[in-house]
């Protein structure tokens, strides 16, 4: 079995909602919800590699911090090791340049849509520790 594929996602908050992202219907786990991120190129940080995923996913520019969460999950197709990064909006509205809905919902209404199945283990694993969201 190969490695897993590193990917970043970032927590945004705004108040006490987090931002979420719906995928693209021709991608995988099209029309699925996601924290807003993507694959980490070689040679780049879990840091650098969120604020170009989100400087050309959504047009805004972005902060990360201290990691919240990470896991290993085996999709069909590959594995991937997900790391949440907390994260906050320096400048920038966001924009739907990738995805074809974004929404700000609060954690709890987040448990109720239907994410991608990584996403939804890392907002479980978040909303166990009430410090982090």
């Amino acid at each position: 079995m190969s490695a897993p594929v590193p990917v970043v996602a970032g927590a945004i908050k705004r108040g006490d909602r987090l931002l979420l992202c719906r995928r693209p219907a021709h991608k995988a786990r099209g029309g699925q919800w996601e924290f807003p991120g993507g694959k980490i190129e070689a040679g780049e940080s879990a840091q650098a590699a969120l604020k170009r995923e989100l400087r050309e996913e959504l047009g805004i520019e972005i902060r990360p911090e201290e990691p919240l969460a990470c896991i290993d999950y085996r999709y069909p197709e590959l594995t991937i090791r997900l790391t949440l990064l907390q994260a906050s909006i320096v400048s920038g509205i966001p924009q739907l340049l990738e995805h074809t809905q974004f929404r700000w919902t609060t954690p709890e209404a987040a448990a109720e849509m239907d994410l991608c199945p990584a996403d939804r283990c890392l907002l479980n694993q978040i909303r166990e520790d009430r410090n982090v969201i």
